[in-house]
């Protein structure tokens, strides 16, 4: 049996990885679950990790993959329930003649358009390079593209630096939501974003990086990150 406050939060683990392809950082779990500090959500991730609903990522700045939901919480979940969990893909390099698992038989092609900061903002969106090959089911309708991550501002979030992020296009986003934002139409920057009257935030994840304050008219909202891909 879980307790009242393991369902919350592994139920907002759970629509959070489905929404953004990431879960929430930890002061977003403190704040959800009206908790006064990070230990208590410690705690809690360690009593669904013991129970076999989430699984710790190894190598990766709190990184949670859930396992499994219990029926109760199956049907509060949105109906995405049974996809797979976020996870990068691993692309095996330099081990023989072995079949590629992202082969293009098995794959689809995604415009790779330059680099994108995790850290403070570099140049922005360059012209389309070359192609990245990903896996059909992590790509869902609109027009996607990829990015290589530089910096690690988004590390608390699974995301390190050299990471390829896949992209849907959009020109909007909710709070929270982990987007490639153009400052002042010559930044590019991928960031959490929270718009708060008139002003827009960009938030790390990572203490090391402070949050930055905008105008309303200083960001464009480019895309919503959808997929990552890590090369070992």
């Amino acid at each position: 049996m879980l307790t009242a406050k393991q369902k919350e939060l592994l139920l907002l683990i759970h629509q959070r990885v489905q929404e953004t392809g990431v879960p929430p950082s930890f002061e977003e779990m403190k704040e959800s679950l009206d908790l006064k500090s990070k230990s208590g959500i410690h705690r809690l991730i360690t009593a669904l990790e013991e129970r076999g609903f989430i699984r710790r990522l190894p190598h990766r700045a709190r990184a949670l993959e859930i396992v499994k939901l219990p029926e109760a919480l199956q049907e509060e979940a949105s109906p995405a329930v049974h996809r797979m969990p976020f996870r990068p893909q691993v692309i095996e390099g330099g081990r023989g003649s072995g079949p590629d698992p992202l082969s293009a038989a098995a794959s689809t092609s995604v415009p790779m358009m330059g680099r994108i900061a995790a850290g403070v903002p570099i140049s922005a969106i360059q012209d389309h390079s070359q192609d990245v090959l990903c896996p059909p089911d992590m790509l869902g309708p609109g027009e996607h593209f990829a990015l290589e991550v530089v910096g690690d501002s988004m590390i608390e979030a699974g995301i390190h630096d050299g990471d390829t992020v896949i992209i849907r296009r959009a020109d909007t986003a909710s709070n929270g939501d982990i987007v490639v934002a153009l400052v002042e139409k010559e930044e590019a920057t991928l960031k959490r974003i929270y718009r708060q009257g008139g002003s827009v935030s960009l938030e790390a994840a990572n203490p090391n990086y402070e949050t930055r304050q905008f105008g309303p008219d200083q960001v464009e909202v480019q895309g919503r990150l959808v997929g990552l891909i890590r090369r070992y």
